[in-house]
């Protein structure tokens, strides 16, 4: 990210821009600038050794004029409020843009959960819950997934909270394990759902998507499934993924040019998205420094790790090759890469259109918790085709018809939706 521009800031500055191109006034644009609530916890948690450890806890919902708040839990030593919120904001816009009626939440641990053990996660985990089950559940705020959490995690919440409130409550978390109240496809969702939108915008752009090639930020679910994605149904290649080493603290870029073996590579990483660099190596692979994937010479560019990572000093490094860049991250790109982008005519799929697949089958989860009856997963995978398929188009046609920026069009799309809401609720 930039010096001077952090998530909120980021994500203030993307709505203000499409606010002044839709005229809002000034009410509703005080009312979308910020969360509606938010919340700040101390959550103390015994220690396996007996010890005490106090973390600092975040939830913000920001706006719910839509449906309850929707949104994932990140535990990650970075977090911060101002990440939480710009997250939450997004969440919005996502669930608007994919035309889901939930809101927009977000929700953060400030810790690295790999120097956790099992018991010392899940006591984290329900604590959390006790902290905040009076402002979280089906018909408020429903948490989820995200970064450094895990569907066993979320079963160990959607546990505490039925316990607390004396009955049996999936729907209060989604992202929870199949079996557990999970659904079939909640895996692959979000990194098929960034497949289906490149699909969507080779189709437009007119490219054969079997002879492209990508590179991949990132080596956790969501890249995973992209790049399987990618090299399954799209016949294309992938020549590299990037991972954060959390032994030494680094990040790397991991690449073969003629392809990666998605399969082996899997067979070599942690949970946490770490690869084995020594195994790596031995097949063939190159070990270059984290930034190295957005210099490759590709069509695609997928940022699929953390916010802020294409800015006014690495968007300089991109090949003059890419046409497409996939945000399968959250906030991935900065304004000042923006602006590069539109310049180099590069068709940039937004975030909260791009990798909308997981909040979607969130939702559809939610869906089969209500009815107590669960789908099979072609049944979601192809539900959750059609609704990113449709996204996609009002977006594109959105940005044809008024002539504007793919992400400004995206955010025109959803900004109405919740105004219309707000309006339809009284709210204005």
């Amino acid at each position: 990210m930039s010096e001077n521009t952090n998530a909120f800031t980021m994500a203030q500055q993307q709505f203000d821009q499409v606010a002044d191109l839709l005229g809002l006034d000034h009410q509703i644009r005080e009312m979308l600038r910020f969360p509606m609530r938010e919340y700040h916890i101390r959550i103390p948690v015994r220690m396996d050794d007996g010890s005490m450890r106090v973390f600092q806890g975040y939830r913000v919902q920001h706006n719910d004029a839509r449906g309850p708040a929707k949104g994932g839990l990140r535990f990650h030593p970075a977090e911060t409020a101002d990440t939480v919120r710009a997250l939450a904001m997004w969440m919005t816009w996502k669930c608007a843009v994919a035309d889901i009626p939930l809101g927009g939440g977000k929700g953060g641990v400030v810790l690295d959960p790999a120097t956790l053990s099992m018991d010392e996660k899940e006591r984290l985990c329900r604590a959390f819950v006790r902290s905040l089950w009076r402002v979280i559940g089906p018909r408020q705020d429903v948490p989820a997934p995200d970064v450094g959490t895990n569907p066993q995690m979320m079963g160990w919440m959607m546990d505490e909270y039925s316990l607390i409130t004396g009955q049996y409550t999936p729907g209060v978390i989604t992202g929870k394990p199949v079996g557990g109240g999970g659904s079939l496809g909640r895996t692959e969702a979000t990194g098929y759902g960034v497949v289906y939108t490149v699909r969507e915008a080779m189709k437009r752009l007119k490219i054969d998507s079997t002879q492209t090639v990508a590179a991949i930020q990132g080596f956790g679910n969501v890249a995973q499934y992209a790049a399987e994605g990618f090299i399954q149904q799209l016949g294309g290649k992938v020549v590299c993924v990037s991972y954060w080493d959390r032994e030494d603290r680094t990040a790397y870029t991991v690449s073969k040019a003629d392809g990666i073996d998605l399969d082996f590579l899997m067979g070599i990483t942690d949970q946490y998205g770490t690869i084995n660099k020594d195994a790596a190596v031995k097949e063939g692979y190159a070990i270059e420094d984290g930034d190295a994937w957005i210099t490759k010479e590709v069509d695609v560019l997928i940022p699929a790790a953390l916010e802020g990572q294409v800015n006014a000093t690495t968007v300089q490094k991109v090949h003059d090759r890419v046409k497409i860049v996939a945000e399968g991250a959250n906030g991935p790109t900065t304004p000042e890469a923006d602006e590069v982008f539109k310049e180099r005519g590069v068709f940039v799929i937004p975030d909260f259109l791009c990798n909308a697949g997981g909040v979607t089958t969130s939702y559809f989860e939610g869906v089969q918790n209500d009815m107590n009856f669960y789908w099979t997963k072609e049944e979601v995978l192809e539900k959750l085709d059609d609704k990113m398929t449709q996204a996609f188009t009002g977006v594109y046609e959105m940005s044809r018809s008024q002539d504007v920026y793919m992400r400004d069009a995206a955010y025109m799309v959803a900004i109405d939706k919740v105004v219309k809401a707000m309006e339809l609720r009284g709210w204005l």
